[in-house]
């Protein structure tokens, strides 16, 4: 039942819109609530990001009444708590204000404020006859993001997903950065959720898709009937096609699935001093030779570029990371080719060297792979009804829904669409974006549910790479010229903090920063309506953190989003 609490410290409340301030509860042991005044109103909301548990005390708020984390770009709306963007999939609670007898009180429950969440709970019964009946194939980020967000929106329909995994969704992005090998330390829910939810969670390998008769087949010979179905396979992790890399030597491995990170981890072990190799000086490599290092290995990475990431970051970012990890331990072979893997002397059958073309022989008791995916699309080579691209990516409209074909999405890092971000300008696109997945998950299950038009939604990404690094943007639509970096880019003394703008010509398409929220935060807000400042702007002197962000939209600098509904009270 709801009682009022009293604020410490607090006789009322001197806040403009657009403000916002953490307060103490008083009378429960680490009890706070945020403070934020938005269109004349103050809301109280739980202080933390449900994702990670970021301040939102040092996120942003939007004169639309949005207030988004200043870590991964996880956005709420100020008036109920509702979850606007990904990353984050649970809510918060929302606290009525009050000011009276000198204090201000918020209105709510004890245990509201103790677990800084609104869980989700959903009790759903799905047997009645007529009813749309979804199926999603994958069981990913795209996949998580649209399962829960039809449920949020009032979708009663069976919802079945259907992937290769046994196991329940999982928050993907703490393999490659943790290689966390326990199943309930990456699970988003318990099984009990899912059974509640009325969500069916299939293991199996799905063969193809009969469009016309709207059935999935799969592996098993079993067949599953849909009115709306979600093609969220996402990638499948690539090996190399050289001698000894391609799989033919055990102790060589890619990062994508669970059981992925414990074979690492297994062949790794924990006592440290193990000599590993990782071929690819990306994210993906980059966050693994972050993570073993920091456990005591002997960690060599070798990439084609002259500077890690160079590609997405530049140089001068690349050679940020590089020293970070650096001073980790991790040693680089940078502007090299990889020739083959040798076969251990000792130990047959397992990987021994990685051989370069330059002749440079790196001993290794284990290989680690990050040089990219390709679409998980090999169930749909054969079909009649879907044209695959170059890439073997599925081509779909701004609604992620499948060119040609009734009722069917595809979404994540299987989906080619227009990009309408800056520099944009609708070219088509695939972005390998755990965030972005989610969206565009929350935006079908939108559509599917309500046949609502979705709000903008800027790619975010984040990496751990001895440092935090945030993303926004995107540079694969226009490319970038140039790159305004501010701030400190010296690792020597460990206080590296800086913002790098990439522009194409005087427009400013991708942020990124590190030890510096929440500039990627504002950068994607201010992108998401237009209001980004020049590149001219920026060699001037200007600020983004000064500049409000306001309540509008530009539509022909938005790709489209899951618009989140207000709360059902149920929830």
């Amino acid at each position: 039942m709801a009682q009022e609490f009293k604020l410490k410290g607090l006789t009322s409340i001197d806040l403009k819109n657009g403000q916002k301030q953490e307060a103490e509860v008083e009378g429960i042991e680490n009890g706070k609530v945020l403070l934020v005044k938005v269109e004349d109103q103050v809301h109280a909301l739980n202080p933390n990001c449900t994702h990670y548990g970021a301040p939102l005390m040092k996120g942003v708020v939007t004169g639309d009444g949005r207030i988004t984390c200043p870590w991964h770009g996880a956005c709420f709306k100020v008036s109920t708590g509702d979850v606007e963007d990904a990353p984050a999939l649970d809510p918060l609670h929302r606290f009525d204000v009050l000011v009276k007898d000198g204090g201000v009180f918020i209105k709510g429950q004890e245990s509201q404020i103790k677990e800084g969440r609104r869980t989700l709970k959903f009790k759903t019964k799905t047997q009645s006859k007529g009813q749309e009946k979804v199926v999603i194939v994958g069981r990913g980020a795209g996949a998580t993001g649209a399962m829960e967000a039809l449920r949020y929106e009032g979708f009663d329909g069976p919802i079945t997903t259907i992937a290769t995994e046994d196991y329940r969704p999982i928050d993907r992005t703490k393999l490659s950065k943790a290689l966390i090998t326990d199943l309930s330390k990456v699970a988003w829910r318990s099984e009990e959720f899912y059974k509640d939810a009325g969500i069916e969670n299939v293991t199996d390998n799905v063969t193809s898709i009969d469009f016309d008769g709207k059935k999935v087949k799969t592996e098993s010979g079993k067949e599953h009937d849909y009115t709306k179905l979600i093609l969220a396979t996402g990638g499948i992790a690539k090996f190399l096609p050289m001698p000894g890399l391609k799989g033919d030597l055990e102790n060589v491995f890619v990062i994508r699935q669970l059981n992925d990170a414990q074979k690492i981890m297994s062949a790794a072990g924990s006592e440290g001093g193990k000599k590993v190799v990782v071929i690819g000086s990306s994210f993906i490599g980059m966050e693994v030779a972050n993570c073993l290092a920091s456990q005591k290995h002997k960690v060599h990475v070798i990439g084609m570029e002259s500077q890690p990431m160079e590609n997405v970051l530049g140089a001068e970012v690349g050679k940020v990371c590089k020293a970070l990890l650096e001073k980790n331990g991790v040693k680089f072979h940078l502007n090299a080719s990889v020739d083959k893997g040798a076969e251990s002397e000792k130990n047959k059958g397992k990987i021994g060297k990685v051989l370069l073309k330059d002749g440079t022989e790196l001993e290794a008791d284990l290989v680690v792979e990050g040089v990219g995916i390709r679409p998980s699309t090999d169930y749909l080579k054969d079909s009649k009804s879907v044209q695959l691209e170059k890439d073997n990516s599925v081509s779909v409209d701004e609604s992620f829904a499948v060119k040609g074909i009734k009722d069917v999405f595809a979404i994540g890092d299987i989906a080619t669409y227009p990009y309408n971000g800056p520099g944009g300008n609708g070219k088509p696109v695939r972005i390998e974006h755990w965030d972005v997945a989610q969206n565009m998950g929350r935006s079908v299950a939108s559509t599917i549910a309500k046949g609502t038009k979705g709000k903008s939604f800027i790619p975010v990404f984040w990496s751990a790479v001895g440092s935090q690094l945030r993303y926004c943007g995107n540079t694969m639509a226009s490319g970038y010229d140039d790159v305004v970096i501010q701030g400190e880019t010296d690792t020597s003394d460990g206080k590296q903090s800086f913002v790098a703008y990439y522009c194409s010509g005087d427009e400013v398409v991708a942020v990124a920063s590190m030890m510096k929220d929440p500039y990627m935060t504002q950068s994607a807000e201010l992108m998401r309506r237009g209001k980004m400042p020049k590149k001219s702007e920026l060699k001037k002197g200007v600020d983004i953190t000064e500049i409000s962000v306001p309540a509008g939209v530009k539509r022909a600098q938005a790709v489209r989003l899951y618009a989140a509904a207000e709360s059902p009270s149920k929830h």
